[in-house]
């Protein structure tokens, strides 16, 4: 509002009375009720919301409690929570970095175990969720750094906090992911091979049996490399991997199909 003008001297008085009265109109704007609440009322009142679902309004109040209670163990509650509603509300990115703000200045907080916690299932759920779908998409486009980035969150909650109440299911959540992200490498793998790109299946096939020893993709993953070696006729990388299919899974299925004849073209149903 622009009231700094030449004004004649004939009507000073007029115009410095409404100028008087406009400033006063800009100033008479409704005030933030929780400005004057207490540490303990405003805790409250996120809870409320939260509860509520109203979580931009809980995110706010929690965001002030964590300036008003700055020191104090409130203060760090406020900032978890506060990642939390961030996260229900959509507001991923936001929610992670509040949690690596607190992490990193709160190492020795009674709070950082649910803090890694949140962390591994604000990316869990921020990835894992369309793993399903992956016929209906490009398998060499997809990226699988939220789902890593969960697991490590879970291992450090895991190896740091092994009696935390939040450990049992981190571990299930592992699991998991290390079945997942291996089942997508071997979906990558085969998209390759039935494209006729040998060299990329193999390796990453090769990928998948390094990283995810321990999960069952493996099984397929190390067929894919015998196949492929064998497309590529380098025939003692061939038998390396059929060797070490046989004596990790002797009952497996996919021995046979390493040494039956070629695939038909990837492109031919019948």
């Amino acid at each position: 509002m622009d009231v700094m003008r030449w004004i004649g001297p004939s009507g000073w008085r007029p115009a410095l009375a409404a100028a008087v009265f406009a400033m006063a109109g800009c100033g008479s704007a409704p005030q933030d009720e929780s400005a004057t609440w207490s540490p303990e009322k405003l805790y409250a009142e996120a809870k409320d919301e939260t509860a509520a679902g109203a979580y931009d309004k809980a995110a706010r109040l929690l965001e002030r409690l964590e300036g008003r209670a700055a020191g104090t163990p409130l203060a760090q509650q406020a900032q978890i929570e506060r990642a939390y509603v961030l996260w229900r509300g959509g507001e991923k990115a936001q929610a992670l970095s509040v949690l690596e703000r607190f992490i990193k200045l709160n190492p020795s907080s009674p709070g950082i175990d649910y803090a890694l916690y949140l962390q591994g299932l604000v990316n869990f759920n921020d990835n894992l969720g369309i793993l399903g779908r992956l016929a209906s998409q490009d398998l060499s486009e997809r990226d699988q750094q939220a789902a890593r980035d969960s697991y490590q969150s879970f291992k450090q909650l895991v190896d740091q906090f092994p009696r935390s109440i939040y450990a049992e299911d981190a571990q299930v959540r592992m699991n998991y992911i290390v079945n997942s992200l291996a089942n997508y490498e071997v979906h990558v793998a085969r998209y390759y091979y039935r494209r006729g790109a040998y060299v990329a299946a193999a390796n990453r096939a090769q990928q998948a049996v390094q990283e995810f020893q321990y999960s069952p993709a493996a099984e397929e993953a190390l067929a894919i490399m015998a196949r492929s070696y064998d497309r590529l006729g380098l025939t003692e990388l061939r038998d390396d991997a059929r060797r070490v299919l046989e004596k990790n899974f002797p009952n497996s299925r996919y021995v046979a199909e390493t040494l039956a004849p070629a695939d038909k073209p990837w492109w031919k149903v019948w």
